[in-house]
């Protein structure tokens, strides 16, 4: 072979070598572009799912808050109820149930303790309360919207034969006109006594119905059947 032979020989094996690097190189650039362009479609769909999850909790909580103060469902009665340690509760629950209705709780702006409730300390918090018909406790809950009901029961234990101050406060803060509105109580031993009358003389607005106590073992349906509210 030729000294010219071998050179030419020697340049195209360098060529092939050059030329098979560089498409290896290309292959790899390709692949790493390809790697990188799904990495960034998956973390863009991964956000987006993550932010249309955040939009559909945030319509949840909204409604849960609409739920919270007595809007957010087409029901046209409302229970509403203040309780100190569950009874009234309990028995709002029942109500609704069996009415299909939607709560609405009174919750104190400061919360009574035990030490509060005592009855038997005549300065307890709830003692100085009763004694004073003046007195407004600050309710806590979310404003109220009565818009849309047109049956309201209204419930709350009995404390010293009366309804507790807090509820004259939600009495007076809200224009019950064209609603007619049915009073239940809890108590261990007494009746409702002049309460439904109290709050009605306070609200001024309203067709307050004569109450009733109940329990968790009142028959609500039967008591229901006989308000005849249809």
């Amino acid at each position: 072979m030729t000294k010219t032979n071998r050179v030419m020989r020697v340049t195209a094996l360098l060529m092939l070598v050059v030329f098979l690097f560089t498409f290896a190189a290309c292959g790899s650039k390709s692949a790493s572009e390809t790697q990188a362009a799904t990495e960034a479609t998956a973390t863009q769909a991964a956000a987006t799912e993550a932010k249309t999850a955040d939009a559909q909790q945030g319509e949840t909580k909204a409604t849960d808050t609409a739920d919270a103060t007595g809007t957010a469902s087409n029901s046209n009665t409302l229970v509403v109820f203040f309780s100190a340690t569950g009874t009234t509760k309990g028995v709002a629950q029942n109500i609704a149930n069996a009415t299909g209705a939607d709560t609405y709780e009174i919750l104190a702006a400061q919360p009574y303790t035990e030490a509060d409730l005592n009855w038997n300390d005549k300065s307890s918090r709830s003692t100085t309360e009763q004694n004073d018909k003046s007195v407004r406790p600050e309710i806590g809950s979310d404003k109220l919207n009565l818009d849309g009901y047109s049956t309201i029961y209204v419930g709350y234990p009995i404390w010293w034969g009366e309804e507790p101050r807090i509820m004259d406060t939600f009495a007076q803060s809200y224009d019950f006109t064209g609603k007619t509105m049915i009073p239940f109580c809890t108590s261990g031993g007494s009746g409702i006594g002049s309460s439904g009358k109290n709050l009605a003389e306070i609200a001024g607005t309203g067709n307050w119905l004569e109450g009733d106590r109940l329990s968790a073992d009142s028959d609500i349906a039967a008591w229901i059947k006989g308000l005849n509210l249809s």
